[in-house]
């Protein structure tokens, strides 16, 4: 049987604080008094400004809210930076018991020898839950509000139960991308009707559905029924993506992963029928996918957004991803003037980056109606940042300030849907000991099953 615990405290656990209590039964939270980036151009940004959230939405983000303390629950946001939840557009979330296991791997032969041959076979539907568990727990401390779970572990239905489970009781946001699985037991990818029926038969929830494919006509055709949007992978083919279009297959909503070595022809076909780019540069420069694309999208009107991919390798928080992007674009064009290049691309800025990570995630995960900006009638996806610590005090420019100068220390609270998730450093409600040690227990199972080890000093 797959777990449901590890998300109740234990008997003897500290009690939760009389402020967070009062936040956990008002349906009405005012956070006062914090510097606000709605990112939302029409809302605008504010040096001081407060987030009026009212039954899990935003229904006001300006200066100046008023609101007794008997009619709404008021949160002390002073010497913190809002904004709205980072979204990860590209995570294999079961392989949260695998991190770290590949410091220094690549993806030909190591990721796809030992993760995709060896250990993804080994998972049992506890290790999935497990692994999804950790992930997303993980994430959201992080300050990650919502994510892509490009599920590769769908050996069973039973497997494809704990992933959504695990993803449904960790509180995280996020649009499950049903994909393949391995065995003869595998249902992939017809099955997901009967998950589309038993777990999506409501928009007004934190999950939706999504159909991971490859190139594939057939697996497309499953999407196109289903009504579905498709997630690939996408690199180095850029004529199996012309022959899709050729064909009628791609449709507005679509993500695309990665997008590597693409042609001109293939990049138009992604903007022209209404595609959403995912990059992940830290994988593809450190792993050999091949070079970023972050220019190519740019040059082609696509605004991108960006995913961790796996913790395999690399860690999943937003502020390494956003930095990685800030100083590889850069770092391209000024290579392209001291080479004496005209009409040069402008640099990216720092507000530019925090929007990759927020509402151009929230466009690709086709949640951009719901979450992306502190948008007043948009759920309340609210990361509070601790601006008030040595590592960059004092405060002289908040987008530059999130982008180039915090780290996951810096996440205090997180709400998801008005609901408080992460409270003044810790996560709420989550018996953190019992999680870590089933995920402890996963791992050694699977390592156990596939005969992999790792060499923890190497």
């Amino acid at each position: 049987m797959v777990p449901h615990g590890g998300l109740a405290q234990d008997a003897g656990a500290t009690q939760p604080d009389a402020e967070l209590t009062r936040l956990q039964r008002q349906h009405r939270i005012l956070l006062k008094g914090g510097v606000v980036l709605t990112l939302d151009r029409q809302v605008g940004d504010f040096a001081q400004a407060d987030v009026l959230i009212e039954d899990g939405k935003i229904s006001a983000a300006k200066p100046n809210i008023e609101a007794s303390a008997e009619a709404a629950a008021i949160v002390d946001a002073a010497n913190h930076i809002l904004i709205p939840g980072f979204v990860d557009t590209h995570s294999h979330s079961y392989q949260g018991i695998l991190r770290g296991i590949m410091t220094n791997g690549i993806l030909d032969p190591d990721y796809n020898r030992d993760v995709q041959t060896r250990l993804t076979p080994a998972f049992q539907p506890a290790d999935v839950y497990a692994g999804v568990l950790m992930t997303a727990l993980g994430l959201i401390d992080l300050g990650t509000t919502a994510i892509v779970d490009v599920s590769q572990i769908n050996h069973t239905p039973e497997h494809s139960d704990a992933c959504i489970r695990a993803l449904q009781d960790s509180g995280i946001r996020a649009l499950y991308a049903y994909s393949r699985g391995l065995g003869p037991t595998a249902q992939y990818p017809q099955d997901i009707l009967r998950l589309q029926r038993t777990y999506f038969s409501t928009k007004d929830q934190l999950l939706t559905l999504a159909l991971g494919v490859g190139l594939d006509a057939k697996a497309f055709r499953v999407a196109r029924d289903a009504g579905v949007p498709a997630v690939l992978h996408m690199r180095n083919d850029s004529e199996g993506l012309l022959a899709l279009g050729r064909a009628g297959l791609l449709l507005p909503g679509d993500e695309y992963i990665h997008c590597t070595n693409l042609s001109s022809d293939a990049w138009q076909l992604i903007g022209n029928t209404g595609g959403r780019v995912s990059l992940c540069p830290q994988i593809e420069m450190s792993m050999g996918h091949g070079m970023p694309a972050v220019q190519d999208a740019l040059d082609h009107g696509l605004r991108p957004s960006l995913s961790s991919d796996h913790s395999v390798t690399i860690a999943p928080d937003f502020f390494t991803v956003m930095r990685a992007v800030f100083t590889f674009q850069r770092m391209q064009i000024f290579a392209r003037a001291r080479s004496g290049a005209q009409r040069l691309p402008p640099l990216l800025t720092c507000r530019e980056v925090l929007e990759f990570a927020t509402i151009e995630g929230a466009r690709c995960a086709s949640l951009d109606g719901k979450i992306g900006t502190l948008t007043p009638g948009k759920e309340a996806d609210i990361v509070m940042l601790r601006a008030d610590r040595l590592n960059l005090w004092p405060l002289n420019n908040a987008p530059g300030t999130v982008v180039n100068l915090m780290n996951p220390g810096n996440v205090d609270t997180v709400f998801i849907a008005g609901k408080v998730r992460k409270w003044r450093g810790s996560l709420v409600g989550v018996d953190a000991p019992r999680v870590m040690r089933e995920a402890e227990q996963a791992r050694d199972a699977v390592m156990r099953r596939a005969g992999f080890s790792v060499n923890f000093l190497a």
